[in-house]
């Protein structure tokens, strides 16, 4: 079974191409560079990604773009959850077949203020279907987006269920008490922190590293932190997160990128996104862009 390593993640975002279709080179070449400036591994087809705006067909047809290029199916960790089972079922033993070392599954999240045990149906028809062979499922807790948490109870009875299947968790609350309360709870399953803000003080606690969307552009940086976790680099590492969160991350770490790379097609979002306002862009030139630029010559 493949096993992902701890470490530094980005929720990679996904390029389009002016009629808004995904840009399987820009991808791939976006994939490897994060895996060479310091990314452990990359979660494709996330909330970063904007997969919720992108088909099935599209979002397997990218993860095939990426392996068949020679990308590490060992490093990437794919998002599969849906509303609808049958598009997790055909999502998730799309990524198993192509090796990935893992998935990340949203609940089902249209419908809000279901019972766990109905979350928890849903992940057992999903895990029955497929098997547990080379099957290893991150839950992704993300509540303030998709409105339908996983609670410790839920989260204790998937593990229990499917010990070696269920193995670790995104979360990506906000909320380090919970972090920390679940590394606590299940020794052995993998927590990673959805902000680099708690880079240093998940791994202190026990945690496996972070999986965040800025890390798109901090990478080098998030990775000097994981492996020398002092203060002075921590806050630097926060205060750039805490500058491109003040705006709609995907436009403004898109924003960021083509400025980076000079490659204007990185400004391109899927509706219902839109470009930043005039004034975040400057913000971000001046506060942001000399920052990246000087980590990324390291």
């Amino acid at each position: 079974m493949n096993v992902l390593p701890d470490g530094i993640y980005a929720a990679t975002l996904t390029p389009f191409d002016a009629d808004l279709l995904v840009d399987h080179g820009a991808l791939v070449r976006h994939v490897r560079q994060l895996l060479e400036y310091g990314c452990d591994g990359v979660v494709c087809m996330g909330t970063t990604g904007e997969a919720n705006s992108l088909s099935t067909t599209e979002r397997m047809a990218a993860l095939d773009a990426l392996v068949e290029a020679g990308v590490p199916p060992g490093r990437l960790m794919v998002g599969t959850g849906c509303c609808a089972y049958p598009d997790t079922l055909t999502l998730t033993r799309h990524a198993v077949a192509s090796g990935v070392g893992g998935v990340l599954m949203l609940p089902p999240f249209y419908y809000k203020n279901v019972p766990d045990d109905g979350v928890f149906a849903t992940f057992d028809r999903v895990i029955q279907t497929i098997g547990a062979d080379g099957l290893n499922v991150y839950l992704y807790h993300f509540p303030q987006m998709s409105a339908v948490p996983f609670t410790r109870n839920l989260t204790a009875r998937l593990v229990e269920a499917y010990p070696g299947v269920v193995v670790g968790m995104k979360d990506s609350s906000g909320d380090f008490d919970h972090m920390t309360a679940i590394v606590e709870a299940f020794p052995g399953f993998r927590v990673f922190a959805g902000t680099e803000r708690y880079l240093s003080a998940i791994v202190a606690a026990g945690g496996a590293g972070c999986i965040t969307a800025t890390t798109n552009v901090t990478c080098p940086l998030a990775a000097m932190v994981y492996a020398n976790p002092v203060a002075p680099l921590q806050r630097r590492l926060s205060a750039i997160r805490a500058a491109i969160e003040k705006y709609p991350m995907i436009p403004a770490l898109k924003f960021l990128m083509a400025e980076h790379t000079g490659q204007a097609a990185w400004r391109y979002v899927r509706p219902p996104h839109v470009g930043l306002p005039v004034d975040g862009e400057r913000e971000l030139l001046s506060s942001v862009l000399p920052n990246l630029r000087t980590m990324w010559d390291v």
